[in-house]
Parts: structure tokens; sequence; C-alpha cells
């Protein structure tokens, strides 16, 4: 563990209570704020090595000392918690600090863990087994322990505002369990077909208007969020038209189930929801986007809903494509600001880029992958990818285990919830490639339809769904359509990656992952391909491309995207002075029971 030389606080021990004192030692953060500091530890000295009268070894006392066991809490009020309306200066808080090589896992499992030693109903032998987990007696009688670096909050109530398809919810899920961690009320709020996939997360759930399927399909069509021929645009302007109208409800409206009242204090979106701006000016909260995809202009590469090869126009298509999509959706932004929302309607030259100047942007990628632009400000963060654990709770069929264990690592290919226009050739092509290159494959049949096999092949098994964190451990190199959390998944596997991109922002991933060596160049839908799939193929399976992304996978096991996303949001929360009755309610002394929620 890291030695620190800044001392945040200490406190006296207290043995006749159970108290014991924490001091908290805060290690160097980096000037960008990007929170790759190695934070905080807390070091908690026990009083003679003793606690309610049990002496300690190893982490568990003896049977005399077990009852009343409290953690460690401070007797003095951390300054500036409840003081300071600038969203940039944060010298003043006390931080709770977490190492760069702990894992969001780690951070999660902390919390929970913590809670329920504070459970009634959990016994005293389960609370000490919890204890040694969380804590280290040293050898000199203090105990040891890391916890996240966040400062305390009171407890608010926040909506995400999302719209997609699975890959684009599936980050927030991540993110919105680790705010409720924390204390936080979050609901999500997304397209109905995610209703199930929300709720068996353990978020709330409201829906929003729009089809992700019917999004999907126009997409793969039109390449990007534009139409591409007059025949299009009532297709898009429908799917819009009904997600605009559907956003304020999820922000004030009791939950659709249970009839809970609700009322965000804040709001977390991302671009495709349009209205999110216009529905915190109304509401008069703050805003956080979050996005997979480039969304800030910069100069260092173009947007990726455009296709700009010279340099110069880089910064310029960010304002070009926003513009675009301005002028189509201009009237129903206005007609919900004047109808729903009682605001004044916007001007053209207002533009939605420029409303979003001063909102704080979050992007879900590795900055090993994509490292921050250098013109893009202290408002704007690259937090990691946001990975939600999925692997831990799945059982994989029978089969598909002993199929794995039959030969050798296979290769995935499958492009999830994306539509393909010839499923049966793109199959017949991806089975003549792994036989050419002597592969055995997986193929997932997702919204696409592909798999329909004339006859079984030993070579292949069909998979209708597996979670990605699970699957590509177990898979030598993968195929996909490169969406963001896809393409994160494959790498953080080491999978040596083909993307196959269909549109949006999936070409703008194809080229980094090529340019990072981890493989070949991005092979568009219309020009998918037997010879190009066999020379993909033959590219990855080339050592050094398996070294490189070996490499590249170990640089990520540092990355801690979920806490970075939740740092960066607490970090621009506006630190407006909260209420009497809010600061009485807060709590005086600090603890691990009160920081993590439990009351």
């Amino acid at each position: 563990m890291a030695e620190s030389s800044l001392n945040l606080g200490s406190a006296s021990s207290s043995s006749s209570s159970g108290e014991v004192s924490v001091s908290l030692e805060k290690d160097t953060v980096d000037e960008n704020g990007d929170g790759n500091g190695c934070g905080a530890v807390a070091v908690a000295e026990l009083d003679s090595g003793k606690v309610a009268g049990g002496s300690v070894s190893n982490g568990v006392s003896d049977s005399s000392g077990t009852a009343g066991m409290e953690v460690a809490r401070v007797n003095t009020t951390p300054r500036g918690i409840f003081s300071s309306d600038k969203s940039e200066s944060h010298s003043g808080h006390l931080k709770l600090g977490r190492s760069k090589t702990e894992t969001s896992r780690h951070n999660s499992q902390f919390a929970q863990d913590t809670a329920k030693i504070f459970d009634d109903k959990i016994s005293e032998q389960q609370k000490l087994k919890l204890l040694k987990r969380i804590a280290t007696v040293k050898d000199d009688g203090t105990v040891e322990f890391e916890i996240p670096e966040l400062q305390y909050i009171p407890p608010i109530q926040i909506v995400m505002l999302i719209v997609g398809t699975r890959g684009d919810v599936q980050p927030f899920i991540a993110i919105g369990k680790r705010l409720q961690d924390f204390g936080h009320r979050v609901r999500l709020a997304t397209h109905a077909n995610f209703k199930e996939f929300v709720l068996t997360a353990g978020l709330e759930f409201y829906p929003l208007g729009g089809d992700p399927k019917v999004l999907a399909g126009y997409m793969v069509k039109n390449k990007g969020f534009l139409p591409s021929g007059p025949s299009e645009i009532p297709v898009q302007r429908n799917q819009l038209k009904d997600i605009i109208n559907s956003l304020h409800s999820p922000c004030i409206e009791p939950d659709k189930d249970t009839g809970v009242p609700f009322k965000a204090d804040a709001i977390i979106a991302n671009p495709p929801a349009y209205g999110h701006t216009h529905v915190a000016e109304a509401l008069k909260i703050p805003i956080h986007i979050f996005f997979t995809m480039p969304w800030t202009p910069t100069s260092e590469f173009p947007h990726p809903l455009s296709r700009v090869k010279q340099p110069a126009g880089y910064r310029l298509s960010y304002q070009i494509v926003d513009s675009l999509i301005w002028l189509g959706i201009r009237d129903m932004i206005n007609d919900t600001r004047k109808r729903k929302l009682k605001l004044r309607p916007v001007t053209y030259l207002s533009g939605s880029q420029g409303s979003e100047l001063d909102i704080p942007h979050g992007y879900i990628w590795s900055p090993h992958l994509v490292p921050k632009p250098k013109d893009w400000g202290p408002k704007v963060d690259v937090v990691g990818f946001c990975f939600l654990d999925l692997a831990s709770g799945y059982e994989p069929p029978e089969s598909l285990v002993n199929w794995l264990k039959a030969g050798q690592k296979p290769i995935y290919i499958g492009f999830g919830s994306l539509p393909v226009q010839e499923p049966e050739k793109m199959t017949q092509v991806i089975v003549e490639a792994l036989e050419l290159t002597g592969q055995r494959g997986i193929i997932n049949k997702g919204w696409g339809g592909l798999g329909n096999l004339a006859e079984p092949k030993d070579s292949v098994y069909l998979l209708d769904n597996c979670p990605h964190d699970w699957l590509f451990l177990q898979c030598s190199a993968v195929v996909h359509h490169g969406g963001a959390g896809t393409t994160a998944a494959g790498l953080k596997a080491a999978c040596p990656t083909t993307v196959v991109p269909f549109f949006g922002d999936q070409p703008f991933w194809g080229e980094r992952v090529h340019a990072r060596g981890v493989g070949p160049p991005p092979i568009p839908i219309d020009e998918f391909s037997l010879p190009k799939l066999v020379d993909a193929i033959n590219f990855m399976l080339d050592p050094k491309v398996k070294e490189r992304a070996v490499e590249l996978a170990k640089a990520m096991e540092n990355e801690d995207g979920v806490t970075g996303a939740v740092k960066a949001f607490f970090k621009h929360l506006p630190r407006k002075k909260l209420d009497p009755d809010q600061i009485a309610a807060a709590p005086s002394l600090f603890s691990i029971r009160r920081c993590f929620g439990c009351s």
C-alpha cells in the first residue's frame, strides 16, 4: 500500500465504546483531475490492539469482545463539505480515496460488505468474516483498509435518460448501481425493451419513447443519425418525437409500478436523447452528459458521424454535424419547450452544441485506447470503460462448456442487436472463412438472424445470448460490429479484434483498434466478403498482434471506469449550499456506516 504525505485528519481512540481512531492520508492526484491518483489510505489505530475488551489477532477478536463492535469514526466534522459554490475547487473537501490497482468490483463489494456489518440479521460470525475481508490488522496493532475516493454528499435523486441499444444502456446500469452503493436513488429511463434488464440489475425503471430495433434498423440503413433520403425522414422523426416528448415525465413522475414519488435532483444523459438539456433547463437542475463516442469538438480526430480525412477539418466536422442534426429536430424541440416545458423557443443559430458548451461531459472509453485530446478542457473527462459484471452470475449451458473443451479456443463472430440484411449469405461467408483458416467459431445469432446452417458443423457453435465478459475469455479473437461496449469487452479479454462497422461510432472504434495494432483495418458491412474476412482472421492470428492485445489488456486492468464516471459526476455537481433541514439531517460525524448510506 502506497505511503502518503498529506494528513487530512485524525481522532483519538476510545476502547470503552469500541470506536477506533482514523487518520486519512491523501496521495497525489494528477493535475488534469482524471482521477488517476492513488487516492487516500484510511488507517484505524486500535487502543493497545483491543476492541471492546477483546484482543485482536489477524482481524478476529475473541468471543468476549465481539458484541458492540463499531467501525471507525472521526469526532470532527470534515471541513468544506457543505460549503463552496465553485465546482472546480475541491481542496477543502474530505475525499475518500482508492488505490489505482483496485477494481470496480472491489469498490462495490466494499460498500456492500460494510453495509452488512450493521445489519442486525447478520450473525456475529458472518460479521467477523466480513471484517477480515475489508480490513487488515498490522503488526503494530493498527487496522488498515481502503475506501473509495468520494466526498460525502447527502443522498440525491438521479434520473438517467438513455437512448440506444443494449450496448448503450449497459454502462449506465453499472454507473447507476455504483451511485446506489453510495446511498443515492437512481432511476434509469430508457426504452421499454430494456425494462427487465434494468430491474434485474436492481435499478428503478421508467419507460422512454422510441423502439431500439427501429432505431438500429434505421441507422444501419442510413449509417448514422441523419437520413440518407426523403423517404427515411418520417421514420426517424417519429422516433425522435416520441423520445423527446417522453423525457420530462421520468424526471418528475411517480414510479409506474409502485407509485413511489420521484423528483430528480440531477440528470445524467447521453446525447441521442436530444431533449435532455432542455428538460434540465426547465427543471433548473444540473445535467451531466456521458457517451461512448466523442461528441465534444477536437482537432485530434473528426466527428464519428463524419468522414473527414483532412485534419484541418476535424474540429469543424463537429459543428457541421451538430448543425445538421439541430436543423432536423429544432421544430420538435421548440414545440416541446413551448407546450410541455413552458420555455421560450430557441433560434436556429443557437444550435444544440452551443447550449452544451458549459455542460460537463464524460467519455466512456479507456485513455490507453484513446487518450483525452489536449484541446478538451477541465469540464470534459475520459473516465475509462464502464463494465457491468454479468459473468459472475452466469452459468453456461453444458453443451457450450463441452464444445469449448473439445478443441482449440474459437473465434467469436457476432453483431449483437444489429439487423443483418442477408443473414444466410453472411453465415455462409463466416463458415467458409473459418474452414479456410482452420479455426473453430462461435456465431452469435443476435437480432440479425445469423446461424441458419444447412447442416450442423462440429467446428461451429451457434449461440443465442451470453455475457461478453465471460465468453470472450474463452475466445482467441473476436469479430463484431464495433460497439463501444463490445469493443471494450474484447480488448479487456486480450482478444485481437476485427470490427465490421454498420453505422455511427463503429468505424471510429474500428480505426482506433487498428491504430493500436490489435486488429486489422475495419471491414465496413457493405464490403464484408470472404477474402476480407479470411485476411482479417489471419491478421488476428499473428502472435505479435496477440502480444499487443495482452499488453493493452494489462494496461486496462488498472482502470475503473465506473468509479471514474461517478467521481466525474460529483466533481462537476454544483456545490450549492444545502437547506438548513438538509444540513441538520447530514451526519455530524464521519463514519464508514454513514458514508455508504447505512442508517
